[in-house]
């Protein structure tokens, strides 16, 4: 099973801020999973739609489009963080 997170402005337009689900099949990269979340369609097809928004961590660690997945993974989605 994958646990998904949600943060800021994605958890308030899902209305979660997770969740789990089972690894598909054919998702061995976010990328992968990207693709099958924005498929649902609503408010997910409007958020996956331009993933170059988004930033990614796969248990904890900032990652890229291309970081492989696993069962069992934590992956977190967030808007791109700034600092002062």
């Amino acid at each position: 099973m994958l646990h998904i997170l949600y943060f800021a402005w994605l958890r308030d337009r899902l209305g979660r801020a997770d969740e789990t689900l089972p690894l598909p099949a054919d998702a061995r990269s976010v990328q992968d999973l990207i693709t099958q979340l924005r498929a649902r369609g609503g408010e997910y097809g409007a958020i996956f739609a331009r993933p170059e928004q988004i930033r990614v961590a796969v248990n904890q660690r900032f990652a890229t489009v291309a970081a492989p997945i696993a069962a069992n993974d934590e992956i977190a989605f967030f808007p791109p963080v700034t600092g002062g």
